[in-house]
């Protein structure tokens, strides 16, 4: 292609090529591929009108004071703005303060929200926590619940109707486009935490009006940082998130941006690996006589596959699996203690494999607790997976000689 000839239409690039070259000068500059690192905290102005007039700009990619962000930051918030879907993107220093942001932008004492029961253990205790004292009431509502359960839900001061899907740990796919037209009947703000489905779910195009993610996971992609992002496609919106943001203060490091920015530019080839690798190890263990069933979207006897079929273009590798009811929570644990290969650890998305028994640190509150079985939760990671189906064999047949 010549230097000067124009790039091909970005509707027409493909993923993995978006995220290559999204966020960064270009191929025909003279300079390193990466962006640098930029660290600050003030700003200089070049005079006194120039400083009062940067406040007018206080919602834009503009240089006002290190809190607000600067240059990597902005190369950041435009790849995850393309990935999500959205126009505007806010980075913050946590995946739970992406939740934390958008609920306390929108919901002040004597408002309601809405929460699916299978919600994120640190965002259920936000609600039971600070939102509660501050006089805000949640109610948890069954992730399946279809638009007339959730229009019977709603209420005169619903503000906010949160989705998770799939739910944590237990992965229930919602119905988000039925429930975010009951939502939106109600004049209610869709927020998402869309961690799972990064890439593979579109949220805007299916009524979310705020999407969440925990950068920590697939983006970081090597369990070495710590972010969140907050995206949304109405500048009201944004002005709401970003608002709130700057009141309490959220900032994200340069330098955990920076490697953000780096996790993206292979974050697609990971996702497609990952998602081949789990789906192999899923379907492995739905063969097993110990299993009772795996909680995985993407095989056809998960309950909502016809729903994550619909929604997705794809699975990310997070999945669970519940046992058969004559093992104990002790014979799972003792199960993973057992494993070679497998991490125990929290968060996911990283390269590496990791398990975790759930049962016993999912809390349920309105009636949809009943899994038939201990369980546990699987990450897989960039492993061989025939050497992590061997390992999780091993574990399999040294647990049934435990128990019997």
């Amino acid at each position: 292609m010549p230097d000067d000839a124009p790039p091909p239409a970005q509707k027409q690039q493909g993923f993995a090529t978006r995220m290559s070259h999204c966020g960064r000068a270009g191929t025909r500059v003279h300079g390193f591929v990466n962006p640098p690192v930029h660290r600050g905290s003030t700003v200089l102005y070049p005079d006194c009108a120039g400083r009062i007039g940067a406040a007018k700009r206080r919602f834009d990619q503009y240089l006002t004071y290190g809190t607000q962000g600067g240059p990597t930051h902005y190369a950041l918030e435009d790849m995850v703005a393309e990935v999500e879907g959205g126009t505007r993107c806010l980075i913050v220093g946590t995946g739970l303060a992406a939740v934390v942001v958008p609920m306390l932008a929108y919901l002040k004492a004597g408002d309601h929200c809405l929460v699916p029961d299978s919600v994120y253990g640190p965002t259920r205790n936000l609600c039971d926590t600070l939102l509660k004292g501050w006089g805000i009431e949640t109610t948890y509502y069954d992730p399946t619940v279809d638009e007339a359960g959730m229009r019977g839900l709603t209420r005169a001061n619903t503000r906010v109707v949160f989705v998770e899907s799939p739910g944590s740990h237990t992965f229930e796919v919602q119905d988000v486009p039925a429930i975010a037209r009951a939502a939106h009947a109600a004049g209610a703000k869709v927020l998402m935490d869309n961690t799972w489905g990064i890439h593979h779910f579109q949220p805007f195009r299916h009524g979310v009006d705020v999407s969440i993610q925990a950068l920590t996971k697939y983006v970081g992609g090597h369990s070495d940082i710590l972010l969140g992002s907050v995206t949304v496609q109405d500048e009201e919106d944004w002005k709401a998130v970003r608002g709130a943001a700057s009141t309490l203060g959220q900032y994200a490091s340069p330098d955990d941006v920076w490697l953000a920015l780096r996790g993206l530019r292979t974050m697609a080839v990971r996702l497609e690996r990952q998602e081949a690798n789990g789906l192999e190890v899923a379907r492995w263990l739905e063969g097993r006589p110990e299993v009772l069933k795996v909680m995985h979207p993407a095989l056809p006897g998960h309950p909502q596959h016809h729903l994550w079929k619909r929604d997705f273009t794809g699975a990310c590798s997070l999945f669970g699996v519940v046992f058969q009811p004559r093992f104990s929570i002790e014979d799972v644990t003792r199960f993973i203690d057992g494993l070679c290969l497998f991490g125990i650890g929290a968060s996911w998305g990283g390269y590496e494999s990791l398990a975790l028994p759930t049962t016993g640190f999912v809390t349920r509150t309105a009636g949809t607790g009943a899994f038939g079985g201990p369980m546990a939760r699987l990450h897989i990671g960039l492993e061989e997976p025939a050497d992590l189906i061997a390992d999780l064999e091993q574990g399999l047949v040294r647990l049934a000689v435990v128990t019997s």
